[in-house]
């Protein structure tokens, strides 16, 4: 609904050189925190970039210090698969330069990190979903921002894939990128250094993933219907039965 607000009273600082994971329950506002985080929502506060507002960033230096890949982003089906990965380093071009060989560079090496360099050269309208979807990861890659936000990046990726953008972040955060994320494959945000935990467009929690209180937290904005549980040295979030409700005759 038009004029709705969605977010209230969110107070919230992102360490730099993190990994954080937004989760919650459905409509809970994960999306919409992102979206305003990275300064495609309109909103009443002030989010601020490096200590500085972001309104105050020109578009182009914004772009090239925060990379982002939204939910269902689709690339033209008519664009090679390198095109639209190689849009990631417009921010880095003069107007109208052709590519340098920085970016020629940068952009080879997103395709091998998504491992979408074997389909380079064919159209987006070939590629399926979980293709689609490395590309558009490659593209966020390819910008080699600081801080990188993503909605949803798992979806369409298979088991082996979603490890495979496991490992990425891991790398970009261990050599000091910023990435915060909205997921709902919790197992997959149980890996993150922080969660930060949204329901009813509110932040009810914000800590380490590990932290006793954190996870408390998780069950508790999921009434419950998940149990978190160590194994081969991970934390594993499953579901619970729904209680059976009990109908009295009369």
């Amino acid at each position: 609904m038009a004029g709705r607000c969605i977010l209230h009273s969110v107070q919230l600082r992102l360490a730099a050189g993190r990994w954080t994971a937004v989760v919650g329950p459905n409509g809970a506002g994960k999306s919409t925190l992102l979206r305003t985080l990275a300064g495609l929502q309109v909103c009443d506060g002030q989010v601020r970039l490096k200590d500085r507002p972001l309104q105050d960033w020109r578009a182009k230096e914004r772009a090239r210090h925060l990379a982002w890949l939204g939910q269902t982003e689709s690339g033209a089906d008519d664009l090679l698969a390198r095109d639209v990965i190689m849009l990631g380093r417009l921010p880095h071009q003069a107007w109208l330069a052709p590519p340098s060989q920085a970016d020629h560079a940068a952009a080879e090496q997103a395709m091998w990190q998504t491992q979408c360099w074997a389909w380079r050269d064919r159209p987006m309208g070939q590629l399926s979903g979980g293709e689609r979807q490395r590309v558009l990861l490659a593209r966020a890659l390819c910008v080699q921002a600081e801080v990188l936000m993503m909605d949803e990046p798992l979806a369409h990726l298979d088991p082996p894939h979603q490890a495979d953008w496991l490992e990425i972040v891991r790398t970009l955060r261990d050599g000091g990128t910023t990435v915060v994320s909205v997921l709902h494959e919790l197992n997959m945000a149980l890996h993150a250094d922080d969660l930060v935990i949204v329901n009813q467009g509110q932040v009810v929690h914000h800590g380490a993933a590990d932290d006793p209180l954190t996870q408390s937290a998780l069950v508790r904005v999921f009434d419950g219907r998940i149990a978190l549980h160590r194994v081969a040295d991970q934390w594993v979030a499953m579901p619970c039965a729904a209680p059976t409700l009990s109908r009295t005759s009369t």
